[in-house]
């Protein structure tokens, strides 16, 4: 496979995985609301909940949405995948692997995906590539002293 087939592979996951986690932030914002999100957060023996919420929230969706542009996708995936984390640790380890149990499963899938994206980046159509190119272009060239 080559690099550039690899790169559009990357993007494609990159932005399904940032409209998953948009969607999710929607529906805190917007079908629980806040005051919701703080009440479930609170019965799952979340710490913090009012302040886990308001992070999980932002996390899901500004961090969802810079997945989807591919802004800043390494810095987007950290806090993304610690929420991940926190919900496989929460509320998923206790009811075993499969999704339809209420397990780890997906949370884990969307933790590896954003692992992935702190170790390899956006991949391709993603807005890091033009900041990239800049500052690429940017650099003056590299001249041999033996020249």
């Amino acid at each position: 496979m080559s690099k550039g087939n690899s790169a559009v592979g990357l993007g494609l996951m990159r932005v399904m995985v940032g409209v998953v986690f948009v969607a999710h932030g929607l529906q805190k914002l917007l079908v629980y609301h806040y005051p919701g999100v703080v009440g479930s957060f609170q019965k799952m023996g979340i710490p913090a909940p009012g302040v886990s919420a308001a992070l999980a929230i932002a996390a899901e969706l500004i961090g969802g949405l810079m997945l989807v542009t591919g802004f800043y996708t390494r810095l987007a995936a950290i806090p993304v995948a610690f929420t991940m984390f926190v919900a496989i640790g929460q509320v998923h380890l206790h009811n075993g692997f499969f999704a339809q149990g209420g397990g780890f499963e997906y949370p884990l899938t969307l933790l590896v995906a954003n692992v992935a994206f702190m170790i390899s980046g956006g991949g391709a159509f993603a807005l890091d590539n033009l900041r990239t190119t800049r500052t690429l272009q940017a650099m003056p060239p590299v001249r041999s002293k033996a020249a």
